[in-house]
């Protein structure tokens, strides 16, 4: 596959969409979809074969410039939303900013719902999110992108221009890390040695299996504790095994009031 300037690769349209393309004898050929459509005009020209009525040529601009870029997209969402063509927002913000498969997702749909015609794709291709996530992936671990890096690649400098609110950008920019952070985490599990991570006590720990008596022991364990037993406090888990032992107590008997009364009266006579 051809390679842009920043090394991503760069997504090729199916054949049968370049074969309808050319029917369509448009301004000029679409060699690089993300760079040809990346302002609209070729997008209008493809819909005024279509609706001729509705899209009007004189009203778009051939330029580079962000300016011309909104203005002319922003006349081709006010036309897909009012013939409900369900061209969602996502795409055609990431066909503006340049992103990664953008652009040919993009034409792939117009070309889906302009013919009625399903374009028959290998189930192993990854899906595209509009970021270099699946390049990255195919790169080694040395040269994939840091953190930094991995922003400049997927937040452009047109994205700031046209959302100048700090907070949106801090969020794309938070979210891109996060999934750097995710990637790199991933790349410590399948290489420790790489990363020089020292393997537990655990995992270090040769697990051999017990020998069949212990097994049969287990389970006739097992199957016994299965049984209802009567609730004692001394079987309670998390509690020491103590002996207890019962302590019998002789009381004194106490005297009627008749001889406790007596007892002075014979004590003083003993005295006299």
């Amino acid at each position: 596959m051809p390679r842009t300037d920043n090394g991503v690769t760069r997504q090729s349209l199916p054949r049968e969409v370049l074969k309808w393309l050319q029917s369509l004898d448009l301004s000029y050929p679409v060699k690089n979809a993300r760079r040809d459509l990346a302002n609209g005009f070729l997008v209008a020209e493809i819909f005024s074969w279509y609706f001729p009525q509705d899209i009007q040529m004189h009203s778009f601009d051939n330029g580079i410039s962000l300016p011309t870029k909104l203005g002319n997209w922003s006349q081709l969402e006010r036309f897909f939303v009012r013939k409900s063509l369900g061209i969602p927002k996502e795409m055609t913000d990431g066909t503006i900013h340049c992103k990664v498969g953008a652009a040919e997702i993009l034409i792939q749909t117009i070309y889906s719902l302009l013919t009625n015609r399903i374009i028959q794709t290998l189930g192993t291709e990854p899906e595209i999110d509009f970021t270099d996530e699946n390049y990255q992936l195919r790169l080694p671990i040395h040269a994939r992108a840091t953190a930094s890096h991995s922003v400049k690649n997927n937040l452009k400098i047109t994205e700031f221009m046209t959302e100048p609110n700090i907070i949106t950008t801090q969020e794309k920019a938070h979210t891109i890390i996060a999934k750097h952070l995710k990637r790199r985490g991933l790349e410590r599990l399948e290489n420790p040695r790489r990363f020089n991570i020292k393997p537990t006590l655990g995992e270090l720990a040769t697990r051999n299996c017990p020998p069949d008596d212990m097994k049969s022991k287990s389970t006739g364990n097992s199957i016994k504790q299965v049984n209802p037993v009567q609730h004692d406090i001394r079987t309670e888990p998390g509690r020491r095994d103590y002996s207890y032992r019962e302590i019998h107590v002789r009381q004194a008997l106490e005297k009627p009031p008749s001889q406790q009364a007596s007892k002075p009266l014979n004590s003083a006579l003993s005295v006299a």
